[in-house]
């Protein structure tokens, strides 16, 4: 349709439109004689409001005075009707089918080859809610919608500045998504800037539905446990970002924001953190250090403990141990095995099912399977406690829990293979996997690795903002640092 070039004569013109549209119901054509001139207004039904188009664009052209040619009535409309702030034009059935799917209603004259287009968007979209996959106590109760220009001025009013740079393009060749890249033009690297937009330019995908369509375009292809993009639902955190030199990703439909790059610090900070006491923050992010090691290796050392190195436990403890365990018919890497499998059917249920039924969900789980199980001596009580402390200290950290949940097998694997040396030999892999991801030249690891003593006030620990108040870490200057 690029090359297809709108028709002058009105009756074609109108029959080619529903012919591109397969005569489509939701696409609606009103006929109208104004100024003289005979034209039709074009638009989409559920995407525009009805009472905007009469009260704006209606009402105001009917009322128009006789002209003499199209040309001439365009031109009348243009600078003396104002109708909308929002006036695209359009020269191809691409651009005027383009238009109208995103709201826009579009008149079209028996004479002239072109199309004006006004911004009279009325579809039904959901309002602003808190964000329920990042809460917090003392920060804003605001979190994205799915309409990408909403998300937009949400940002905007945030950051009132001519610094903050927003620009809107399409991808997706059926799905013709809206995409905004936002970024500050005095924070963040050009050469970042360029190599994000060519790999969003090299980008053909028929459709997008989800952030997890562009993700993978805007990262490294080599395998990597942890994305090296983050992802927010609140405008607060994704404003944070981008005064630290990042950018960010906001895609029309989906509720949350692409943050490039991230950082592996930046799953352990909440905006809570800069809210407290310092000594307060301090504490929170040191108490989720140790709920991910916890999350991750707490099984996997049990069982490799029990197995391989009794010796480590004390006489008390081991004849705790010994004793719950002899009853047990099944080894003790299958005991965790089945527990852990059994605890990600439970939360996948409750993930999936109606929220009504997600609480029967936990009662059948926890009450009923769960005690059955340790009475009928299937799974040791040590075993369960574990696994149950495991799994709870994953839950602080929800921005991880793919990671977390792939690491515990696997880590609960080697320790029943190998020990404690399996467990020492998987977590070296891990963490060389870890330090070697790098996206457009940002370690994943920074400022940990390489060390940047900049930023291990943001990081180790929390400082009040009397010393962070003057521009603390950012990518920008360990970019210009690295260079």
């Amino acid at each position: 349709m690029q090359d297809n070039r709108i028709i002058s004569e009105l009756n074609r013109n109108i029959a080619e439109i529903k012919r591109i549209s397969g005569d489509s119901s939701d696409v609606l054509v009103s006929e109208f004689t104004t100024g003289g001139i005979k034209c039709a207004l074009i638009c989409c039904e559920g995407m525009m409001s009805s009472q905007t188009v009469t009260e704006m664009v209606l009402e105001p052209i009917t009322d128009i005075p006789q002209q003499e040619n199209p040309a001439k009535l365009f031109s009348y409309i243009t600078k003396y009707r104002l109708l909308s702030t929002d006036r695209p034009e359009a020269n191809d059935y691409d651009t005027l089918f383009r238009l109208l799917h995103s709201g826009f209603a579009v008149l079209i004259a028996d004479g002239i080859n072109k199309a004006i287009a006004f911004g009279v968007q009325g579809y039904a979209s959901r309002s602003i809610q808190e964000p329920s996959g990042e809460g917090n106590i003392l920060g804003s109760h605001e979190g994205f919608v799915e309409t990408v220009r909403t998300n937009m001025s949400m940002v905007r009013r945030r950051l009132k500045t001519p610094e903050l740079v927003m620009k809107l393009m399409i991808k997706g060749s059926k799905s013709r998504t809206d995409i905004c890249l936002c970024y500050m033009k005095d924070r963040v690297p050009s050469e970042l800037l360029d190599r994000i937009q060519k790999s969003l330019d090299d980008m053909e995908l028929e459709s997008i539905l989800s952030t997890g369509y562009i993700r993978p375009f805007v990262e490294k292809k080599s395998f990597e446990l942890f994305s090296s993009t983050g992802l927010t639902e609140r405008p607060d955190v994704l404003c944070s970002k981008l005064i630290e030199g990042r950018i960010a990703i906001l895609v029309d439909g989906v509720p949350y924001g692409i943050i490039i790059p991230r950082l592996f610090c930046e799953s352990f900070q909440t905006l809570d953190d800069y809210a407290y006491k310092p000594y307060y923050a301090v504490f929170i992010r040191w108490l989720k250090y140790g709920a991910f090691i916890l999350a991750i290796l707490l099984p996997a050392v049990y069982t490799a403990i029990v197995m391989y190195h009794p010796e480590l436990l004390n006489s008390t403890l081991l004849l705790l141990l010994v004793e719950e365990e002899k009853n047990a018919p099944l080894s003790i890497i299958t005991e965790s095995f089945l527990v852990l499998i059994m605890y990600e059917v439970i939360r996948e249920a409750g993930v999936r099912l109606p929220k009504p039924v997600g609480g029967a969900v936990s009662i059948i789980s926890g009450l009923i399977i769960g005690d059955a199980a340790v009475k009928s001596g299937l799974v040791s009580t040590p075993l369960l406690t574990m696994t149950a402390l495991s799994v709870l200290a994953g839950l602080v950290l929800p921005d991880l829990n793919p990671q977390i949940t792939v690491l515990r097998f696997a880590f609960l694997l080697s320790g029943g293979l190998l020990g404690l040396f399996g467990v020492s030999i998987l977590a070296c892999a891990v963490l060389t996997n870890i330090c070697g991801t790098e996206d457009y030249g940002f370690p994943f690891t920074a400022p940990l690795s390489p060390f940047s003593k900049k930023g291990m006030g943001d990081t180790v620990i929390r400082q009040g903002f009397r010393k962070m108040q003057s521009r603390g870490f950012t990518v920008e200057d360990y970019h210009e640092s690295d260079k």
